[in-house]
C-alpha cells in the first residue's frame, strides 16, 4: 500500500489493486481519463506494455489513442461522463470504508446495548 498526504488526518492508503494503474498511468504518459478509460475496458495494467510498441510495430497505434479508439467502440462515446483520478478513487473506497465500518461498529453497540442475546437461542 502507498500512502499520500502529509498529515496524519490527510493519509490516504492507495490499495495495491490501484497502485500498478499509478505506475502505468507513469511509465506510459496517460491522463486521468484514458487510465479510467481502460479500467472500464477491463485492461490489464501489466500488459500494457505489448500494447504500446507502436515505435517498433508501426501499424500499431500510440497507447493513448488505442484505449480512446477502444472506449468509442465499446460506449459510443469520446470519454466517460465523470473522470476520476486513481487517488480520488481511492479517496471515495476509503470514505466508504469507514462508512460501512462505522455502520457495522453502531450495529454491534445497538445489539449489545439490546441484551446481547441471539433471536435464535431465545426461541428454543
Amino acid at each position: 500500500m502507498r500512502y499520500l498526504g502529509e498529515h496524519e488526518e490527510n493519509i490516504i492508503k492507495i490499495p495495491n489493486n490501484l497502485q500498478v494503474w499509478i505506475e502505468a498511468r507513469r511509465s506510459h504518459h496517460l491522463s486521468h481519463a484514458q487510465v479510467q478509460m481502460a479500467r472500464e475496458l477491463g485492461l490489464n495494467p501489466k500488459k500494457l506494455e505489448k500494447l504500446d510498441n507502436h515505435k517498433q510495430e508501426p501499424w500499431k497505434l500510440p497507447l493513448p489513442r488505442f484505449i480512446e479508439e477502444l472506449y468509442f467502440k465499446r460506449f459510443g462515446k469520446n470519454a466517460p461522463d465523470k473522470v476520476l483520478s486513481i487517488e480520488e478513487r481511492a479517496k471515495q473506497l476509503g470514505k466508504k470504508k469507514a462508512a460501512r465500518k462505522a455502520k457495522k461498529e453502531a450495529a454491534r453497540k445497538a445489539a449489545k446495548a439490546g441484551g446481547g442475546t441471539d433471536t435464535q437461542e431465545s426461541s428454543i
